[in-house]
């Protein structure tokens, strides 16, 4: 292990990934043991990171890419989910830079999308904004399929390529609806047309491993089994309940019905806290 980030909620290392023998292989990855977990209320014990890892399946299995590559390993705190380490430029401006920001009230500019006014540290009035980018919407439509907890500013960086990514999956896939995020820009807006057929080949997936008998038992062990396109939707259910398995069908089977953004909830707190 090179080091724990010491701002995450649960024990978090950045660790060297290495050959079979032991040899440095020079790429680096986010390895998150289970044993780090925080209890929390609302998520049953240790199954965290095999959340993460069937949150990167689902991105796959739509084609969205949008998680970097996510496993269940064993490493020296014992099994846990491990991450592609994403290489990134800070611009100085805090975390989500570039893609979540504060304006005064009044003075959104143009391709940003305001999402809660409040007021700053001086008592003036502020709106938070993300960026009205055809990849960040892509990015909410699969928070959306994965019922992300807890879509932090914090939580979306650009590589040095450009290309977007969303970090920390842990807080998916529950069952009950708890979509807590920072991108309710689109509310009530038609889904692009291209995560219409992520949506579609994403049930197909789905379909497949109804069909195959998937989603009928409680994952064993929390490791997925190999994965290839026709599989992806076995595999996702071998990492969480039936019934999260089943709800997870059901709303890909709602938003390919309604085709719209889902509006702000009104009977519960939508944004995720702290915001960044």
């Amino acid at each position: 292990m090179e080091g724990v980030l010491t701002d995450a909620s649960n024990l978090t290392a950045r660790v060297l990934y290495t050959t079979a023998d032991g040899q440095p292989t020079g790429r680096r990855g986010l390895y998150k043991p289970i044993r780090g977990e925080a209890p929390l209320r609302d998520f049953p014990e240790g199954t965290l990171g095999r959340r993460e890892v069937a949150a990167f399946l689902v991105s796959e299995a739509g084609g969205w890419g949008l998680i970097p590559r996510t496993i269940m390993s064993e490493g020296p705190l014992g099994p846990g989910s491990v991450q592609r380490w994403i290489d990134w430029e800070p611009t100085g401006r805090g975390p989500g830079d570039g893609l979540l920001e504060i304006f005064p009230a009044g003075a959104v500019p143009s391709g940003w999308l305001a999402v809660v006014h409040g007021e700053g540290a001086e008592g003036q009035p502020v709106a938070v904004a993300h960026q009205d980018a055809p990849d960040l919407a892509s990015l909410a439509v699969l928070d959306v399929v994965l019922n992300n907890a807890d879509r932090k500013g914090a939580h979306l960086v650009r590589d040095a390529e450009g290309h977007l990514w969303g970090f920390d999956h842990g807080l998916t896939l529950h069952a009950e609806d708890k979509l807590r995020t920072v991108l309710w820009g689109w509310a009530g807006q038609p889904l692009p047309a291209d995560d219409v057929e992520r949506l579609q080949t994403l049930r197909d997936s789905l379909s497949r491993a109804h069909a195959d008998g998937a989603g009928t038992a409680a994952p064993a062990d929390g490791h997925a089994p190999p994965t290839t396109a026709d599989s992806a939707g076995t595999a996702i259910s071998a990492l969480i309940s039936p019934w999260e398995f089943q709800a997870l069908s059901d709303r890909v089977d709602e938003l390919l019905t309604e085709a719209i953004f889902p509006a702000l909830p009104t009977e519960r707190y939508a944004l995720p806290w702290p915001l960044w």
